[in-house]
């Protein structure tokens, strides 16, 4: 078990739902963290990406967004026909399986500086990749089921919510910055954007562990059997992750972060894409066991589960 202090802060969270605490975070506060995480991450990574001859990693890229495709593909009919969901509730979340966690990331970010290892820097391209592919993987499933009408929204006004959302806007704006900048560039801003990266998670972790308490009640009625998913398919995922590192050559800090993304499960950007593209999908479902049950299950006992994995692996 992580006992991290900003993991602590997420359990912290947590005990503040369940108890019914009156704590709670601003509104603003927790937009300013979320921007500034982004932001940050991006940052970083495009400052590490500048060290990289880009033509170089294309084909490295094109293997990771290729399994990104392949996750939600192993998810849905575990959903459809061991899990017995509909056809729409399946593929939305599938979709969520497949698209991945800036936070989950931004803790194995701090797990790695803890235990002193280091990590291609080109990772973060693989954040901000990633959230695309199994998106559209699970709006093309959905558009399978026989009773899919033709009501849906066009891929059009989908793609424009997932390129416009906050998420891809601020990681993909803050990598090109970065990356323009280079190190020398960064160093002014460093002790800002690098020094207070942990702090400012923490204090977004505090709320991310208001919301889950919250999201746990709301999804219990719905059976154990998501419960299970929402453990078990992180593992699977990571699994893959670390086989997939492995063939890329990656760094064990690298392999150890791959697994992570893969494992991890969107609660921002593919509710609000299957919110416009599956209208039919239930969104209680679907939040409830990414942010709910597999957010925390990686924070706890996925991320030392795939870090110990990487170790005895390499």
């Amino acid at each position: 078990m992580v006992f991290d202090p900003i993991v602590l802060f997420f359990l912290l969270g947590v005990i503040a739902g369940i108890v019914k605490s009156d704590l709670k975070m601003p509104s603003a506060l927790y937009e300013a963290l979320s921007i500034f995480l982004l932001l940050a991450i991006g940052l970083k990574g495009g400052v590490e990406l500048s060290k990289y001859n880009i033509l170089e990693l294309l084909p490295s890229t094109f293997v990771v967004i290729l399994i990104g495709v392949l996750i939600p593909l192993i998810a849905f009919p575990i959903l459809k026909f061991v899990g017995k969901l509909n056809h729409f509730d399946s593929a939305s979340i599938a979709a969520h399986y497949g698209s991945v966690s800036v936070v989950t990331y931004s803790v194995a970010l701090a797990a790695l500086a803890e235990r002193g290892m280091t990590h291609e820097g080109y990772i973060v391209v693989y954040l901000v990749l990633l959230e695309m592919p199994a998106i559209i993987v699970g709006v093309a499933l959905a558009r399978m089921a026989p009773d899919a009408t033709k009501k849906a929204a066009g891929w059009g006004k989908l793609m424009h919510e997932v390129f416009s959302g906050k998420s891809i806007l601020l990681l993909t704006g803050g990598l090109v910055i970065g990356w323009i900048a280079g190190e020398k560039g960064f160093a002014p801003i460093e002790p800002m954007f690098g020094g207070l990266f942990k702090g400012a998670l923490a204090l977004f972790l505090l709320e991310m562990g208001l919301v889950a308490a919250s999201r746990v009640a709301a999804f219990r009625s719905y059976g154990m059997f998501l419960v299970v998913f929402a453990m078990v398919m992180p593992i699977i995922s990571a699994a893959i992750g670390i086989l997939t590192g492995f063939m890329l050559s990656l760094s064990p800090g690298g392999t150890a972060l791959l697994a992570t993304l893969y494992a991890s499960a969107s609660y921002i950007a593919a509710p609000a894409a299957m919110r416009i593209a599956v209208p039919k999908a239930n969104p209680s479902l679907s939040i409830g066991a990414s942010l709910g049950v597999t957010f925390p299950f990686n924070l706890f006992v996925g991320i030392p589960l795939y870090f110990g994995a990487v170790e005895r692996f390499f």
